[in-house]
């Protein structure tokens, strides 16, 4: 069921204003990976062909997540808080203005974390820890809309199903994962899946679901129309997240405490391989999980090419190519680097 486009007078004007301003971008420009900054309340911006950092915003204090819109004219960040402090509130980015246009506070709904654009580029779900929700907020009102009960267990990632009619969510401590109806806004089924569960993500087809967990040092696959775990699969150490390749072929699994990506064959259910993250030599920051690489965030190329991931720990990105499964860049972010998204700039068709 598509989503209308609804956008209230300042948003209209926004949109039309950036809407001409995209047009308006060289052709053939490269896409731009946003980078949240978790120690310097920050989003950078890196230019993908070069590396280098175009500019970087001031946000919300501990932005842990981002995301971009569908028509890339939007981005959010989840600003989470620091360690003791909480929290309550979202950034949005109008990206071809390149400003934070609106700072929407979620009053009693705080550690907001994991997010997700619905279809329509205008709302988005949130989980919040601190109410044990999942949240539908509207950018263009600048409020939320639904608040759903999703339990305790600290609630934490979200992924969407293809159509946006359900949406998952990974929570920690009680290792399981919900599964909210959108279009009913409420919860219909808690599936226990393992120690820790964080990191989540739908196959394009949605017929699978993968959560990490973390603490089992497992990925687990959970049957969507069945709503149960079929399969489990080992990883190293800490597995903190997972991404899709846009064909579905391959899940990554970020490992934050082993310092590798592991790449596994969705079909096959195997891993094929493992990529090292952490430097001989490298001295890293402290951070929540310890001082060490800790590679967390990570995000696939459009093109399926390239994948990007955040190390925490040395105020990084890595660039591997999916050709041969190596690493070919590394690229400097602001401190602590953790949430990744790409901006898809437009290109001239040829």
């Amino acid at each position: 069921m598509p989503y209308p486009m609804t956008f209230t007078p300042p948003f209209r004007l926004l949109a039309l204003a950036g809407a001409l301003l995209a047009c308006a971008t060289l052709a053939n420009a490269d896409d731009v990976l946003l980078v949240g900054n978790k120690a310097d309340a920050s989003v950078s911006a890196l230019d993908t062909g070069s590396g280098q950092e175009m500019i970087r915003l001031p946000v919300g204090t501990g932005p842990h997540e981002v995301v971009v819109s569908g028509n890339g004219l939007l981005a959010v960040v989840g600003n989470y808080g620091a360690q003791g402090t909480a929290n309550n509130s979202l950034s949005v980015i109008d990206w071809p203005t390149r400003t934070v246009v609106r700072t929407i506070d979620l009053g009693e709904d705080a550690r907001p974390h994991g997010i997700r654009f619905l279809p329509d580029s205008q709302r988005v779900v949130v989980t919040t820890e601190a109410s044990e929700r999942l949240l539908v907020v509207d950018l263009a009102q600048g409020k939320v809309l639904d608040r759903i009960d999703v339990g305790g267990g600290k609630p934490h990632m979200v992924a969407l199903s293809p159509g946006a009619d359900r949406a998952y969510v990974s929570h920690v401590e009680s290792g399981t994962l919900s599964v909210v109806d959108l279009l009913h806004k409420k919860k219909i089924a808690e599936i226990p899946t393992g120690a820790g569960s964080e990191g989540v993500a739908v196959t394009p087809s949605g017929t699978q679901v993968w959560v990490s967990n973390r603490d089992g040092n497992e990925v687990v696959i959970v049957d969507s129309k069945r709503l149960e775990v079929t399969d489990r699969i080992r990883t190293g150490l800490f597995p903190i997240r997972v991404a899709m390749t846009p064909d579905g072929k391959y899940a990554l699994v970020t490992c934050a405490k082993s310092a590798e990506l592991a790449v596994i064959d969705v079909v096959a259910k195997k891993e094929i391989k493992r990529i090292g993250l952490a430097r001989e030599g490298a001295e890293y920051r402290r951070t929540m999980l310890g001082e060490e690489a800790l590679p967390i965030g990570a995000v696939v190329s459009p093109d399926g090419k390239r994948v990007y991931v955040a190390i925490s720990g040395g105020d990084e990105v890595a660039v591997i190519s999916t050709a041969n499964w190596t690493e070919k860049a590394r690229w400097k972010a602001g401190p602590e680097p953790d949430a990744l998204a790409i901006v898809v700039q437009p290109k001239e068709e040829s």
